[in-house]
């Protein structure tokens, strides 16, 4: 078993203009919490959404089904609960209705005591030309580092 599980969102900040983060936990099973330990978890396509009670879940996160849990397994695409203080939840609910803009997760963790968390972001969707923009920028970096590691 791994020490680090560390499952990024590579996507999200290439798609997303990233305005705030907020760490959430999330509500596991016992055979969700062992597959995402053995790091087989991703979360590239899914998005948070808010239901009818305010309660904040994320949507799509792919959890494998674990190897060794008998009929006592979890579906691998199901909601998941995140949790959040009040005061969080009221102002990403806010955010989200008012100025429209959409909640991302970008990084899932495991702390040192063992829970399981997931990184989300307040994000506003980047247009195609802004898409360009980041690609133009990470080549002028590449290339700068290459002069600079010749010199």
């Amino acid at each position: 078993m791994q020490k680090n599980i560390n499952i990024r969102n590579k996507k999200a900040r290439f798609e997303y203009e990233i305005l705030d983060t907020y760490i959430a936990g999330i509500k596991l099973t016992g055979t969700e919490i062992k597959s995402i330990r053995e790091s087989k978890a991703r979360i590239t396509d899914s998005f948070c959404e808010f239901n009818e009670k305010g309660e904040l879940f994320v949507i799509n996160m792919f959890i494998e089904e674990y190897l060794h849990g008998s009929y006592y397994n979890h579906k691998p695409k199901s909601e998941r609960k995140l949790l959040l203080t009040k005061r969080e939840l009221k102002k990403l609910r806010k955010e989200v209705q008012n100025v429209g803009l959409t909640i991302v997760p970008l990084k899932l963790f495991i702390t040192d005591k063992g829970w399981a968390k997931l990184q989300i972001a307040l994000a506003k969707g980047k247009k195609i030309h802004d898409k360009r923009e980041t690609i133009k920028d990470r080549d002028n970096k590449r290339d700068l580092a290459r002069i600079k590691k010749n010199f």
